[in-house]
């Protein structure tokens, strides 16, 4: 419309009609913004498609977590989700890690051995990039229920076991690597999803390195 318009006054400077300057430059000009709107519009579905949608980001779009106030003995919290499963993130004390290796006996697989559940980069004692930081994905290996963090030992419960993740709706037992204990419903540790430390205090959950 405001192109056509534009078009019927140029004709009129031509056939020898008189000349309204202001109005011609005033009409030029609405064209030219009309046309940027219309730019303006397209541009941003084309830049927002470089995002990462929240459908992208549930079938696997790595996240990062802030651990720079996670304090030792703790575990992250609000507990962060990756491909819709919850993220274990501990920061084991030196006597956490320390007790690390007195349960041996105790437990399924104390060397991950299992390749499915413990890639490559994890395959330690504290199942871990750095010994003091350990993520794993907080799912029971039974059923799916997520276990939940004890810090320490509740003998009236749980006897001699030194704390990690205990899953109250069928009593699986994991040490604070995520290692199954023996004689629980739980067959296996659990899993370590791929991750990467950016610089001291970012976990990048999604994408493997720095191991």
């Amino acid at each position: 419309m405001a192109e056509a318009t534009a078009d019927s006054q140029l004709a009129a400077v031509d056939s020898g009609a008189p000349v309204n300057a202001a109005r011609r430059y005033f009409l030029i000009g609405a064209t030219g913004a009309v046309g940027a709107v219309g730019a303006a519009g397209l541009a941003v579905p084309f830049v927002a498609s470089w995002m990462p949608s929240a459908k992208a980001k549930a079938a696997g779009a790595p996240i990062r977590i802030d651990i720079s106030k996670l304090l030792p003995g703790e575990m992250y919290g609000p507990i962060p989700a990756w491909r819709g499963q919850p993220v274990f993130v501990l920061n084991r004390t030196p006597d956490m890690l320390e007790g690390l290796s007195d349960n041996i006996n105790d437990l399924t697989d104390p060397n991950s051995e299992d390749e499915a559940q413990t890639p490559e980069f994890a395959r330690n004692e504290h199942r871990s990039i750095r010994a003091e930081i350990g993520v794993y994905l907080g799912l029971c290996t039974h059923l799916g229920c997520s276990p939940k963090y004890q810090a320490g030992v509740v003998p009236a419960l749980l006897g001699d076991w030194k704390g990690g993740f205990f899953c109250p709706c069928h009593g699986s037992k994991f040490d604070l690597a995520g290692r199954v204990a023996k004689g629980v419903p739980a067959p296996s540790n659990l899993l370590v999803p791929p991750y990467k430390f950016e610089g001291a205090n970012i976990i990048v959950i999604g994408e493997e390195g720095n191991a």
